[in-house]
């Protein structure tokens, strides 16, 4: 009887202990969810747009709801092709005056240091004779001329271009690191802040590539 009593105990010891390990599983995996549904975003890079800053491949970790500053990267949703997200680079806060000029960009007048764009300097791109780095000039005013440009404006916006040559409010102009191939705000306009899925802070593959943002 004794021996009985005690693999019964031993087996309910043993249930109880799966039991324990099924319910911590499961814990963790709706927590594991909610992180990455509510708070972070995964991604992986496709294409040479943020070259050589980022390859293609390369996974990330951005941080959702997360407050958006000049020269950060951030995962946006894609204007022009639902369903997809680029990577970008922020250069234009909403309301700000945005110039290029022979390569440089100026904010409301003062000339803007890209220290991202500096190993683009030395690099052309495959079959060219044209830099990474290569930036074409432009206003706000004159990209909003083009009607491909049109297209992802209210009127009320484009007014707003036309008199005051601003990005508009509650809007991001992003552009590629890789500049002579990103299709960003130079062609499919700024960024509204709700399809900014997240701002990127952690690469964590390729392994030798590991950084933190």
């Amino acid at each position: 009887m004794a021996d009985k009593a005690n693999k019964k105990e031993n087996n309910e010891s043993w249930g109880k202990f799966f039991l324990d390990i099924l319910i911590i599983w499961a814990v963790l995996m709706g927590v594991f969810f909610l992180l990455f549904r509510f708070v972070l975003s995964n991604d992986t890079v496709s294409g040479p747009s943020m070259q050589p800053t980022f390859q293609n491949g390369d996974r990330l970790i951005s941080v959702r709801h997360a407050q958006i500053k000049r020269g950060e990267v951030v995962i946006v949703k894609a204007p022009d092709e639902p369903g997809a997200l680029y990577i970008k680079r922020v250069i234009g806060l909403p309301g700000e005056k945005i110039v290029s000029k022979d390569n440089q960009i100026y904010i409301n007048g003062k000339k803007l240091a890209q220290p991202w764009l500096t190993k683009g300097k030395d690099m052309i791109d495959n079959g060219t004779d044209t830099f990474y780095s290569a930036t074409q000039n432009f206003t706000m005013k004159s990209l909003a001329r083009s009607r491909q440009y049109q297209q992802f404006y209210t009127k009320s916006q484009l007014n707003y271009i036309n008199k005051t040559n601003r990005i508009p409010k509650g809007t991001y102009f992003v552009m590629g690191d890789h500049r002579s191939v990103s299709k960003d705000s130079r062609y499919i306009g700024t960024i509204k802040r709700k399809n900014i899925v997240g701002v990127v802070k952690l690469r964590y593959w390729p392994l030798n590539q590991f950084k933190v943002y």
